[in-house]
């Protein structure tokens, strides 16, 4: 009988199945050694591909999808065909399947503004004032005429649950530049959370350090944040260090552990953020005339107005994406159209438009992208009967505005067609979209990947993506 050495039982136990228990049993002591961890995920500031024009930005995201037809694009030709049966194309458009309206001119009346002379609807009043700060886009496109898919495109450049959002993605690749408060902040509305829930925050594959924090706008914008009054400053400080060290010896024999890292990451930043986020979130410190300004004294713009005077008071302290959301689907018009955007444009027209103008007198417009625009918009058919129709979803065409940082101002880009039921000229891709946004942050599109299973993923993914050039100044 041949003789069988240790030699012999090690070289064949790499092999196969046996191989792989011995790897998994020697894991954690291999793993457990001093050698350099190779990704290090953390939200300290990052360099930029290029020197980008933004250094933050602030998503106004409008949940329902706002008629483009009945507040940004004009067209004549469909009050010339009021009432007419709509082509086949847009009949078989409906989401619904219920049988489509007739053709349905805008609600409300639209006048040109600014020096640029740009066309904006009665229903913005305080937004048409701000028009020659603003790029319009009327030639945005999605790919879903249901609000799910088309929020999960918006949030996250694809159709389906589980991807990392553009906020996750912005924090990822560039970190923040205030270590006491989170990179990405959420102020979702107190009425209820948007359809998807907090899934249009979540950081999904990339390390969870980069998902959206949410803060309230009501009560306590975080809760337990308050330390313990009867505890010297001296022994908490004593507390934390004692803390960190803990937290750094079960760490390093814990590393390759992302949901590990987050966790004493958020501990640690809980910590920090006792003063910075209360003094951020501390709107009572704003004059009376900016709470004016902002319509805080106001019922019905109250609440969107404290969450737009907390976004500039954010990224005026370094926050490097903040994200506002409004009522759940306040802008999806299915019937009652007039008394709809009535609401909807009186709950958030006045705020934002206070917002854009804070930031301008205060130098931050020229470093902060401002982005406004829903999931889809609107059919220029009537859906429903009665004195007041609806319309259903459009996703084939839709208007969606930027601000500051590098966009030309007083410029509108691209259009529908003469009804404005699908872009037209110069369309613009959910896809090309987010290339614009992360390459006014100085990103290239195809350079922030994550590997995961041995492919590069990206917020545009592997589709044709471009930066739109022509709304850059």
């Amino acid at each position: 009988m041949p003789k069988f050495t240790r030699r012999d039982f090690f070289s064949t136990m790499v092999d196969g199945v046996h191989g792989a228990a011995l790897a998994t049993l020697l894991s954690s002591e291999l793993r457990a050694t001093d050698a350099p961890v190779s990704n290090v995920f953390d939200l300290k500031p990052k360099p930029s591909n290029f020197p980008g024009k933004a250094k933050s930005v602030i998503h106004l995201f409008m949940n329902g999808g706002p008629s483009q037809v009945d507040l940004f694009d004009p067209k004549p030709e469909l009050k010339k065909h009021a009432g007419k049966a709509p082509n086949r194309e847009l009949a078989f458009a409906i989401s619904n399947g219920k049988s489509a309206g007739v053709l349905h001119p805008a609600v409300f009346d639209f006048k040109r503004h600014g020096e640029c002379g740009m066309e904006i609807s009665d229903a913005l009043p305080h937004l048409a004032t701000c028009a020659d700060d603003i790029t319009l886009i009327r030639s945005m496109y999605g790919e879903h005429a249901n609000h799910e898919p088309a929020l999960f495109l918006m949030h996250t450049g694809r159709t389906i649950a589980s991807r990392p959002s553009l906020g996750s993605w912005v924090s990822y690749g560039l970190g923040t530049e205030n270590q006491n408060l989170p990179a990405y902040v959420v102020l979702d509305d107190p009425k209820g959370l948007p359809i998807n829930g907090i899934s249009n925050w979540q950081s999904a594959y990339l390390p969870p350090i980069y998902q959206g924090t949410r803060f309230r706008t009501e009560g306590p914008p975080v809760l337990n944040l308050e330390p313990r009054a009867e505890v010297p400053s001296q022994l908490v400080e004593a507390e934390r260090n004692l803390l960190r060290k803990l937290d750094e010896a079960h760490r390093k024999g814990r590393p390759y552990q992302p949901e590990l890292d987050a966790r004493i990451s958020s501990y640690e930043l809980s910590a920090r953020m006792q003063l910075a986020a209360s003094d951020a979130l501390d709107v009572t410190k704003e004059a009376d005339a900016t709470r004016e300004d902002y319509g805080l004294n106001d019922p019905l713009t109250a609440s969107y107005g404290k969450r737009c005077l907390m976004a500039r008071r954010l990224v005026e302290r370094g926050v490097r994406f903040v994200q506002l959301y409004i009522e759940s689907q306040i802008f999806d018009t299915h019937g009652d159209l007039t008394s709809g955007l009535k609401y909807a444009c009186g709950k958030t027209d006045k705020p934002v438009a206070a917002m854009l103008k804070d930031l301008k007198q205060r130098g931050l417009l020229d470093t902060t992208l401002v982005v406004w625009g829903g999931e889809f918009g609107r059919l220029p058919i009537s859906q429903g009967t009665g004195k007041d129709p609806g319309r259903d979803h459009g996703p084939q065409g839709f208007t969606v505005w930027m601000a500051g940082a590098g966009v030309k101002r007083g410029y509108v880009h691209g259009a529908t067609d003469e009804i404005g039921f699908k872009a037209a000229e110069n369309r613009v891709s959910v896809h090309d979209f987010h290339a614009t946004i992360l390459h006014q942050l100085g990103m290239n599109y195809r350079d922030l990947a994550y590997e995961r299973h041995g492919l590069k993923e990206r917020l545009t993914d592997q589709f044709p993506a471009r930066v739109v050039s022509e709304i850059l100044a």
